[in-house]
């Protein structure tokens, strides 16, 4: 199926939202642009997709996503340069992304054409709402349900997919205290730890939420068999600088592959920083805070980008971390990364999707 972006029917709002926006004080989350792209997969066959006004979508009770979750999605952000084009970052990674958690979840492949020229042309009608401020984004999220008005455990035969946006501040406010969790478990091995599906942020809910009833923002997960290893974190994979060596728990069936995480770990070998992508067990981490080693410990994904951890807990200890200000790697590749995404700073790997209105 070709979609050209002249052809996708496109609905305007009446009455744009973004005199709504605060721009000097952006929230993540709360306030959405004025249109959404969406299509329906039916009969065998992707349809033509449709941009709407922004709203509500009628369900059926029994809408199978709803009672088994079959339900993926994706996040990706937006920024202008100066020029006041649009530039999308990495925007294929995510579809291939998508794609890959929709085969794990027997949802069907999303053709590029839809994804990416509707993507397009989404961007285009709600350019007004990409902020052109300093540490905001144009927050993207794509994702698939099952829509199958169906009780009974099997795949669906409908889906929807849906694209909709909203500006975006920083996703957090100051630096992590985060918790290494001894007990509850994110994935297994043969599991849909690997996949960015809905179930698996739906049961991390109550694990994190002990945590941060205990003053901890984030649980860094360890291996289900031992709970010896560290894999990720709630809302980012996680990395520390151990002795100078920028070290991440290497992807696997139970961690995923973060594009954020990819992004860091290439231009830090750009950077000429030695880079281990390898098992990280509990003991290391203590051990190397124990002998002064440990300088640095940071999150990376879409909605932070790089999000610094000040504190690490772990079997009734705080392990307090340098102080952020003096974090030369996260620091310097935080930098490098935003220079790449505004454009100030020469795309050497293609990872820009420019939009020019």
């Amino acid at each position: 199926m070709s979609v050209d972006t002249l052809t996708i029917p496109a609905q305007s709002v009446a009455q744009s939202r973004i005199a709504e926006l605060d721009i000097n004080n952006i929230e993540f989350g709360k306030i959405f642009s004025d249109h959404m792209l969406v299509a329906d997969y039916k009969d065998g066959a992707w349809q033509t997709p449709q941009i709407l006004p922004y709203g509500n979508m009628s369900l059926s009770p029994a809408t199978s996503a709803l009672h088994y979750g079959q339900a993926i999605f994706e996040g990706m952000k937006a920024y202008k340069n100066e020029d006041g084009d649009i530039l999308l970052f990495r925007p294929q990674a995510n579809f291939n992304r998508l794609n890959i958690s929709a085969e794990r979840m027997c949802i069907p492949a999303l053709p590029e054409d839809i994804f990416m020229q509707g993507l397009e042309q989404l961007l285009r009608l709600d350019a007004a709402w990409v902020p052109p401020t300093a540490g905001c984004a144009l927050y993207i999220r794509p994702f698939i349900f099952a829509t199958d008005d169906f009780i009974g455990v099997r795949p669906s035969s409908n889906y929807r997919f849906v694209v909709f946006s909203c500006p975006v501040g920083a996703y957090y406010g100051q630096p992590l205290r985060v918790a290494i969790e001894p007990h509850y478990v994110r994935s297994v091995e043969g599991g849909a730890g690997f996949a960015k599906a809905a179930g698996n942020y739906g049961a991390a809910l109550y694990p994190a939420r002990e945590m941060q009833e205990k003053g901890y923002h984030q649980l860094i997960w360890t291996d289900a068999k031992e709970h010896k290893y560290i894999e990720e974190s709630g809302t980012m994979n996680v990395m520390f600088v151990i002795d100078n060596v920028l070290v991440t728990p290497a992807v696997s069936s139970t961690i995923l592959a973060g594009i954020t995480r990819d992004s860091v770990l290439q231009v830090a070998r750009d950077k000429g920083i030695p880079v281990e992508e390898r098992r990280v067990s509990v003991e290391e981490l203590v051990a190397a805070h124990k002998a002064g080693k440990l300088q640095e410990a940071f999150g990376t994904g879409t909605a932070a980008t790089i999000a610094q951890i000040a504190t690490i807990h772990y079997n009734g200890e705080d392990m307090d971390l340098p102080a952020i200000e003096g974090r030369q790697v996260s620091n310097s590749i935080a930098a490098e990364l935003d220079r790449i995404k505004t454009g100030q700073t020469p795309d050497q790997h293609n990872w820009i999707y420019k939009i020019s209105l």
